[in-house]
């Protein structure tokens, strides 16, 4: 077809990465590049470079499609799901319903304990936004950390493909010649993923399977354009071991992969760190750009210091703006139960906030079209006295509403932080009166 042919039903084999590819705007790119006040074509250009990707399972039904990129707004998203010894279904239902009520643009499933399939499968039928999962935990839950094998990677992604999953996290950079230099590290592998899978290789003596199946794996993902996410096993859990050799040593290994599954027409993504000293945050992302070749940068944070659990939503929101901000494409928030425990509705609340906050202010600091409108449609309403309209374009109109003293009505021209006679914005108003008479 022709390029920027609008293409309004999708093919069976296609996917977003060879669509763009071929010069067609897919339903899902028209519907991004709307929301997005982009032009579809110049959309279609940035997939088709890699440089952005739209998580779309084709059997995922009641999908909003997004787009993940530099030259689209910067988007978070919220990890939920149950450990061994707590949570429920409904209570990851209602984490996820959180999640999508406060903005988070994607939902990772990071179930560990329970009914998997049946908690996956309950999570994509209420989930509009694009839903991911880490295949490892699966693996292991059924199979043990030590005895799974190649075959029962593959059902496991197969099967997760077929229920819709949109995107995976797949550790397969992490080789046997990475372990080693790990050895001067003071955290040593904090990534779930990555640490079985550093667990499986040393008692088999064999190379990390998702590495030596990618092919494999990209064969999967391609059949039901599942984006590939690839983890960053070996990202650094403490300041000390930040930007170093293991790190660095995967992410180059990760930038092979990332032309590979492009070969194969599949959509990436990589994540990474972390913990990361404020200064080396933005040399972190221009690595990965160099060595990923421009695909999405999805990091965790990064978390700035180590000195404050308890507050980690907080240490790594700071992280994570100033990594938007410098080209990181995607954020994955932090609760302030990070390092503590398993984060509950209210954890997850408290993290999409924070998270909102750093993506709209790396939006507005580097221009994206329309990102500041609704800032300066909120000053206009506080201005103005008009308290409705101030909490309803606000991040949290419920708390920013609880926040106003109950016993003042909603018209009332100031606060009780000054009160009538010491307030500035309504003294600021009575000069422009004056002025103006």
């Amino acid at each position: 077809m022709t390029r920027g042919t609008v293409k309004l039903e999708r093919s069976n084999g296609g996917t977003q990465l060879t669509y763009a590819r071929e010069g067609i705007v897919s339903r899902e790119m028209e519907y991004v590049a709307a929301k997005e006040r982009l032009e579809a074509e110049e959309l279609r250009r940035e997939v088709a470079e890699g440089r952005l990707v739209i998580p779309a399972n084709r059997n995922h039904t009641n999908l909003k499609p997004i787009g993940i990129g530099r030259k689209v707004t910067v988007k978070i998203n919220a990890n939920i799901g149950s450990s061994p010894i707590s949570s429920s279904l409904e209570e990851e239902l209602a984490k996820l319903r959180t999640s999508l009520k406060y903005g988070a643009d994607t939902v990772m499933d990071l179930s560990t304990g329970g009914d998997l399939n049946a908690i996956r499968q309950a999570l994509l039928r209420e989930c509009t936004a694009p839903l991911g999962t880490v295949p490892i935990y699966q693996i292991v839950k059924e199979k043990g950390a030590l005895d799974f094998n190649e075959e029962d990677i593959l059902e496991a992604l197969r099967l997760q493909a077929e229920q819709g999953v949109d995107f995976f996290t797949i550790h397969c950079g992490i080789l046997r010649k990475h372990l080693p230099l790990l050895k001067s590290r003071i955290a040593g592998i904090v990534s779930r993923g990555g640490s079985l899978i550093a667990q499986w290789m040393t008692h088999h003596h064999k190379e990390n399977p998702f590495y030596t199946m990618f092919d494999q794996i990209c064969e999967i993902a391609r059949g039901y354009d599942v984006t590939l996410s690839l983890g960053d096993g070996l990202r650094p859990g403490c300041l000390a071991d930040a930007t170093d050799e293991a790190q660095i040593a995967e992410l180059r290994t990760l930038g092979e992969l990332t032309e590979l599954a492009w070969a194969s027409g599949v959509q990436v993504m990589i994540e990474g760190p972390g913990h990361i000293p404020f200064d080396q945050i933005q040399k972190n992302v221009e690595l990965e750009h160099e060595y990923c070749k421009g695909a999405p940068f999805y990091v965790l944070g990064p978390v700035v210091t180590d000195i404050a659990p308890g507050y980690d939503h907080i240490t790594s929101a700071i992280g994570a703006t100033m990594a938007a901000y410098a080209g990181a494409s995607y954020l994955c928030y932090v609760t302030p139960r990070e390092h503590l425990g398993l984060p509950d509705e209210e954890d997850v609340r408290q993290g999409i906030i924070a998270y909102k906050i750093a993506a709209h202010a790396a939006d507005i600091a580097k221009g994206i079209p329309g990102a500041r409108d609704r800032d300066d449609e909120i000053s206009r309403a506080r201005a103005n006295f008009d308290w409705a309209k101030h909490f309803a374009l606000s991040l949290d109109p419920e708390r920013a509403c609880s926040l106003r003293h109950p016993d003042l009505d909603v018209d009332k021209d100031f606060c009780t932080m000054c009160g009538r006679d010491f307030c500035s914005m309504r003294i600021s108003r009575q000069l422009k009166e004056e002025g103006s008479s």
